[in-house]
This record gives structure tokens, sequence and C-alpha cells, in this order.
């Protein structure tokens, strides 16, 4: 019987052992996997903001242009005598 009950104990410090080591595990991934995910979130919003801040350039220099386009065609349309059909 004292066999018996020292094997038995023996089980059940193996089974509590690999429970733990489980536990520990799963909680190693799941800082793993929220660090991850943290990381993929701030590399994200960066390349967001850049593509934003790069299409508000682009936005600004065609702003532009339209102005230098609009401003050439009404110096031209005076000098020829002509008006812009878009000022009817």
């Amino acid at each position: 019987m004292a066999d018996n009950s020292q094997s038995n104990n023996r089980l059940s410090m193996t089974s509590t052992n690999t429970d733990d080591t489980s536990l520990n595990a799963s909680a190693e991934l799941s800082v793993k996997i929220d660090d991850l995910l943290n990381q993929l979130s701030n590399k994200f919003a960066g390349v967001s903001s850049e593509i934003f801040a790069k299409m508000d350039e682009m936005s600004r220099r065609l702003d532009n242009l339209e102005q230098n386009l609009q401003a050439s065609h009404d110096r031209s349309g005076s000098r020829d005598g002509k008006t812009s059909p878009t000022k009817m």
C-alpha cells in the first residue's frame, strides 16, 4: 500500500508539473503574441501616417499645379482677347 501511495503522489506531482509547464508555456506564448500584435499595430500606424502625409503633399502639389495652369490660361486668354469657357 505504501508503494501505491507513493506512486499516486509521484503521478500527482508529475501531473501538476506538466500542468504548470503547460500554463507557463501558454502564458509565455500569449505575451509573445501580444508583443507581436503591438509591434504590427505600431508599424501599421506609422505606415498609415506616412501614406496620409504623402497624399496630403500630393494634394497640395496638385492644387498648386491647378492654380498655375489656371493663371497661365488666364494670362494667355487676356492676351488673345478670348475668355475662358469656365468664366461664362
